[in-house]
């Protein structure tokens, strides 16, 4: 049976650390029947061992839930579920860029906080459809109201629309597959003639080689299709075309506003690039899709192999590691008494952990890192300027005219009674107090 594409919904779900991501996804999963409940356990779709270890999501992943509307209509709604912490931020502007929607999830005890403010402006970037929930009413310290005024007041969200539920008993999760079918619209596609595909993610199968996470924009692609990656040319014949259902489901074709995989027999590494366009040489699309933006690292810190003889392996696992992790920056560097390594940059120092864990748990290196930093800029006293993020590189004291080192401008939100104790502790950190205003909901801004 064709798929009516106005039958297709794509969404996120989006919140600050701890707010419940996770546990709502497993609940819309367990709701939607797509696999046994002997088979179902917590943190569903988080699939690596330190992501259940510390109790955060890391990576973006996609499953494809089945639901029968209210209407009698047959719906597939693609969640794509997003990571909280602020390092993993770019790995929420990509999930976004492949959505027509959110759900922006808000703890009914602790109320907006940072990263619901942060994730809800990359939301708003993309145009997306927003839909209010407010999880963990079941908890005796939950605060509806309050944090229902937060809502409307910090977020500028209609009070109407929001969703009570509790994602860990279950109460009011139903209600959301009829939000997602009403409120989020369906993808809109230009036309069928081209073919036009966004990659968001992918990862590196020993015996596939790359599986490619991608969202369809024009057209339809099917198993014998030859593909072309846009940012090099490089063509490759499907192998294999599908959904994820927690596993990998095949399907005949995927059409136009669908989210699934496709399996190509692509073994240079380098050939995939996170946000790249995927089309095909007879059915080209005249330019790239846009919306992606670049990861910029702030931390820097130099990895070396314990054994010199496994500089290949790190290379290897760097190379396969940056297929589903786009925002690790790496180059080659050396070091006189480390011998060969590499410079990596780093969205925060969470993320340079991680990135460790990963390589040597799932890679099986050990490493040498060197003490972390961030990018300084030298004016030397002849004029020239220069941007160094390595101690080594640091010039003689008698060459440097002046050095910057970055600064960023905050917006604090904060309840009045905690005002003195931030303000204070900003100082101590050379912060400087710009503006401060107050609002009747939220206390001290």
């Amino acid at each position: 049976m064709k798929l009516n594409k106005k039958n297709i919904r794509n969404f996120s779900i989006i919140a600050h650390i701890d707010h419940g991501k996770s546990t709502l996804s497993d609940r819309l999963i367990q709701l939607a029947g797509i696999i046994p409940d002997r088979d179902m356990k917590e943190q569903i779709l988080d699939s690596m061992d330190i992501e259940r270890e510390r109790g955060i999501t890391i990576k973006s992943q996609t499953v494809t839930l089945p639901y029968r509307g209210e209407d009698g209509e047959d719906y597939v709604l693609n969640l794509i579920d997003t990571p909280g912490h602020v390092d993993f931020s770019y790995e929420v502007s990509r999930a976004l860029a492949s959505c027509e929607g959110a759900l922006i999830l808000v703890d009914a005890s602790q109320g907006v906080e940072a990263q619901t403010l942060a994730n809800l402006y990359i939301a708003m970037e993309h145009n997306l459809e927003i839909i209010p929930v407010i999880n963990k009413i079941d908890l005796p310290s939950a605060e509806i109201e309050r944090v229902k005024s937060q809502i409307e007041e910090d977020l500028g969200l209609d009070t109407d629309d929001i969703l009570l539920v509790s994602a860990k008993t279950g109460i009011g999760v139903d209600k959301i597959f009829e939000a997602v079918v009403r409120k989020i619209p369906a993808p809109v596609t230009d036309q069928d003639v081209n073919f036009k595909a966004l990659i968001f993610d992918s990862h590196y199968d020993p015996f596939r080689g790359i599986i490619v996470h991608f969202r369809i924009f024009e057209g339809t692609v099917r198993k014998g299709d030859r593909i072309q990656f846009m940012s090099n040319d490089a063509q490759y014949k499907v192998e294999e075309v599908g959904l994820f259902q927690i596993v990998r489901r095949p399907q005949e074709e995927l059409v136009a506003g669908q989210v699934g995989y496709f399996i190509a027999g692509i073994k240079n590494i380098s050939d995939v690039r996170i946000g790249d366009t995927v089309t095909m040489p007879d059915r080209r699309c005249d330019k790239p899709k846009s919306g992606f933006r670049e990861p910029t690292p702030v931390v820097f810190s130099s990895m070396y192999p314990v054994a010199a003889d496994d500089y290949q392996e790190l290379t290897e696992a760097l190379e396969k590691l940056k297929l589903n992790d786009a925002a690790l920056i790496y180059e080659k560097d050396s070091s006189a008494a480390l011998g060969f390594g590499y410079r990596c940059g780093f969205l925060g120092l969470l993320h340079l952990e991680v990135v460790q864990e990963r390589l040597e748990r799932e890679y099986d290196v050990s490493l040498i890192l060197t003490s972390p930093s961030v990018q300084y800029e030298i004016t030397y006293t002849d004029g020239t300027v220069k941007i160094i993020d390595n101690p080594v590189q640091y010039p003689d004291p008698s060459e440097i005219l002046r050095v910057r080192e970055p600064v960023i401008n905050a917006s604090i939100i904060v309840p009045d009674k905690y005002m003195g104790n931030v303000m204070q502790l900003c100082h101590e950190f050379r912060g400087v107090s710009k503006i401060t205003s107050t609002s009747p909901a939220t206390g001290w801004k």
